[in-house]
């Protein structure tokens, strides 16, 4: 486990082979199976693919393009139980998604939804109101080799029993 922690890395540039079905449930299951306050799960997934996804792109251009499948992972304001925790939660299931995609010898990428593009997200994917989209996660093959992984502890960011 700590060998996929450590090696890791965000990948924008994938090949042009598909995302199978069965791995993107796996990855989506390692998601929900994140920590989440007070057990809420508030977060829901929309898959995107083909069109869809390019769409989505056009709609919010911060994200690498020419990936094959990506995860858009949202908040659940009805399903959470203390206000605003819907983000924590999302977060959590967010690196499980990554860590799951790099186990699987994929790569992926944490993209933000900007504030300002959250209605256009909401119109083109006919999301509900309570439904806050959070990140999106573009999903494939990396294309060509990734450099090696170095290790990034870094003892002067740890305080012991304070500042």
């Amino acid at each position: 486990m700590l060998d996929i922690i450590n090696t890791r890395r965000s990948v924008r540039s994938w090949d042009d082979r598909s995302v199978d079905e069965k791995d993107i449930t796996e990855i989506l299951e390692a998601a929900m199976n994140a920590p989440s306050a007070g057990n809420e799960q508030a977060w829901q997934f929309v898959v995107l693919s083909e069109k869809t996804l390019d769409d989505y792109l056009a709609v919010n251009g911060n994200c690498p393009k020419g990936s094959p499948a990506g995860i858009l992972v949202c908040g659940d304001t009805k399903a959470q139980k203390y206000d605003g925790f819907y983000l924590y939660d999302c977060c959590a299931a967010i690196e499980n998604i990554l860590l799951a995609v790099h186990s699987k010898g994929m790569g992926a990428v944490w993209t933000a939804v900007f504030p300002g593009n959250i209605p256009k997200t909401r119109q083109l994917l006919n999301l509900p109101e309570h439904i806050v989209p959070v990140s999106f996660v573009p999903i494939g093959y990396p294309n060509g080799k990734q450099p090696p992984a170095e290790t990034r502890y870094d003892a002067s960011r740890v305080h012991k029993n304070g500042w």
